[in-house]
């Protein structure tokens, strides 16, 4: 355990050395957090090795509560990419804060330092007033950098939204919590263990709240309004941090709270599956909808959640009818795409954050050509993308894979579970191919073709770049050794949470194992392409080589404008589910003979908001706005409801 309090002491002393308002400071910080990141992870390592636990525990003078913190192979899986994600977008940050005001680059600095122990803390917690308190500490840190540039009206809205959002769900674990506390008469969580066999009764109204309350923070639709605000207000390499290991903080108090209370009932495993159907499909549509690139990706934080949640659904079908094989793979694969969705998605906002830190603009339709100037950011973000759709030999190929193995295990082995298999199955298949199209329109409208626009795009600078290579590499190697990803992550954790035997942890090896085989034979394939590409190249450079355009259609002189656009890519796709997305559209045909101009825009708003928070704080608003007669604005009308309150209080008591 020394190490893991190293780990968050040199955070900390990074954090710090932030607010000095030197100029070095960033790489400072930077270092700090390297070092500090590489020993919790060696602490983590350690743990997943050994299969056992550290311990720290000391006196707290408050009720209820104690500093007890324990790293189990639950709490160091996810350390591990809170660590490495965080490490890697402290060295990011070095080169994208530059320009910044020295006001600004310190805080950023320190909040995002507070944000990272705060993290580290809430999945080494085993107290539920010091998980809340570190809970807290993790909300209002996240706040103030989203709130960083708040002289933007978007940027206050997006803070407050997010920070409304956020406490909403703290209430439903707070309530959570001090239900669960009192029944088991502890607030420690090893207290905890298998309390529904006590309170049997209580279990489903428990899972319940933790749905809601840590839904919330992972972003399950319609919880997930937050999300798509936040992540384009907050810094590039925040919104990483955030979007790839910060909402997971809610998947993992999900589980620590589903492990806890006990055998599953079949509803549970059909609500998340429901829940996670739902993220998945909604999230990916209105990705593709979107114009804004870090807004697009924060909707495919909303489905790659609904991802990891029908895998916990699979998980939980499977232990609730017996078949461990399929409760195997569906808490593997849910497991190992948390790991996964924070590699490729703090890849990908990464490679938004250089795209952004060279051209000024997150607009998709003002993008263009940038391949020609900025290789290394498209290299791997096109990996990142290739990622994040499944394909292999790539690491969200593996755990998707690992999900639909669960569904069709589920499919032959179990009656009642066929109907929701065929469904998953399904929704998975809808999911990856939407989600392959969306990238596909995202990183040929930025990437490919000719500019827009004046972008004025340059090389990405050495800090920013390194971590994205690492996390491309991390991607690559994963995809084509899932064997070991399964040894080292997902198998320590189903063992922990007591889901699998032996016998069920060498299945999963196996199918593990050829796996690996069938991507390295991809890999290969692709390296051969690679190769045979670049010997082309070597064996014509030294031959002219003539240039001439195609037949352009009777297009003589073309310009970037004749080219695709992101909203005429996904055309087909907003027809066919308009029903769904009801954009507004906004036209202004051409007129006469010779017309002059002509438009078109498209926006298209969050279904929740639009059709249920909205409406519902709009009542809220208007009934708080009836009570304005209460606030009189006199000191002496302020006193009189203390008064009157404290002897409402007093009288209470007394008739008790």
């Amino acid at each position: 355990m020394t190490l893991f309090l190293l780990c968050l002491g040199l955070w900390a002393l990074g954090g710090l050395a932030g607010l000095a308002g030197n100029r070095r400071m960033p790489a400072v910080s930077s270092a700090a957090a390297v070092a500090g990141a590489a020993l919790g992870l060696v602490a983590a390592a350690k743990v997943l090795v050994t299969g056992g636990g550290a311990v720290y525990r000391a006196g707290w003078q408050m009720p209820g509560a104690e500093i007890h913190l324990a790293l189990d192979p639950l709490s160091a899986i996810f350390l591990i990419p809170i660590l490495l994600l965080s490490a890697l977008a402290s060295v990011y940050s070095v080169g994208y804060l530059n320009g910044r005001e020295n006001r600004q680059i310190g805080q950023v600095i320190f909040f995002f330092h507070l944000l990272a122990i705060s993290m580290c803390v809430v999945v080494a917690a085993k107290n539920a007033v010091l998980f809340l308190l570190a809970w807290e500490v993790m909300a209002l840190s996240s706040f103030f950098l989203v709130m960083l540039d708040s002289r933007e009206t978007g940027v206050r809205r997006a803070g407050w939204m997010y920070l409304v959002a956020t406490h909403l769900g703290t209430a439903f674990i707070v309530l959570l919590f001090a239900w669960m506390g009192s029944a088991a008469g502890s607030f420690d969580f090893d207290r905890w263990q298998g309390i529904s066999r006590t309170w049997p009764h209580l279990a489903s109204a428990w899972f319940i709240l933790a749905l809601i309350g840590f839904g919330a923070k992972a972003g399950f639709w319609p919880l997930h309004v937050w999300l798509p605000e936040a992540h384009p207000a907050a810094p590039s390499h925040v919104s990483a941090v955030m979007s790839g290991v910060m909402i997971k903080t809610g998947i993992y108090g999900l589980i620590r709270i589903v492990t806890v209370i006990g055998p599953p009932p079949a509803w549970w495993g059909l609500t998340l599956l429901l829940i996670g159907l739902t993220s998945g499909v909604l999230g990916v549509l209105f990705a593709l909808a979107q114009h804004d690139i870090k807004r697009l990706l924060a909707y495919h934080s909303v489905e790659n959640i609904g991802i990891i949640a029908i895998g916990l659904g699979g998980g939980l079908l499977g232990m609730s009818y017996g078949m461990e094989t399929a409760a195997v793979f569906g808490w593997a694969g849910a497991i190992l795409h948390v790991i996964n969705h924070a590699l490729f998605k703090g890849l990908l906002f990464m490679g938004a954050g250089s795209v952004l830190h060279a051209t000024g603009t997150r607009d998709i339709e003002k993008l263009g050509g940038l391949l020609k100037k900025m290789p290394l950011t498209g290299t791997t973000f096109l990996i990142g993308a290739a990622a994040i759709s499944g394909l292999p030999p790539l690491n969200g190929f593996v755990s998707e894979f690992l999900i639909y193995v669960c569904f069709f295990k589920l499919a032959l082995g179990s009656a009642a579970g066929g109907a929701a298999a065929a469904a998953a199955i399904a929704g998975l298949a809808l999911i990856g191919g939407l989600a392959s199209a969306c990238f596909v329109k995202v990183f040929g409208v930025v990437f490919l073709g000719e500019p827009r626009g004046p972008t004025g795009a340059h090389a990405t600078p050495f800090s920013m770049a390194t971590p994205m290579a690492a996390l491309a590499a991390a991607c690559v190697l994963i995809g084509v050794f899932p064997a070991a990803a399964c040894r080292g992550w997902a198998t320590a954790v189903l063992l922990s949470a007591g889901v699998v035997s032996d016998a069920g942890a060498e299945s999963l090896l196996t199918l593990a194992g050829t796996l690996q085989w069938a991507n390295l034979c991809i890999g290969a394939l692709v390296a051969l392409m690679i190769l045979i590409a670049i010997v082309r190249r070597w064996m014509l450079a030294g031959r002219p080589a003539g240039q001439t355009v195609t037949w352009d259609c009777g297009y003589a002189a073309p310009t970037p404008r004749m080219q695709y656009t992101a909203g005429s890519f996904v055309q087909p796709f907003m027809d066919l589910f308009q029903a769904i997305l009801q954009p507004q559209e906004h036209r202004r045909p051409p007129a006469g003979y010779f017309p002059k101009e002509a438009s078109y825009e498209s926006h298209t708003g969050d279904l929740a908001t639009r059709r249920v928070f909205g409406p519902l704080f709009g009542w809220i608003q208007g009934a708080a706005e009836k009570l304005q007669w209460v606030q009189q604005g006199r000191v002496q009308t302020y006193l009189l409801y203390v008064f009157v309150t404290l002897a409402a209080i007093l009288s209470f008591q007394a008739f008790r």
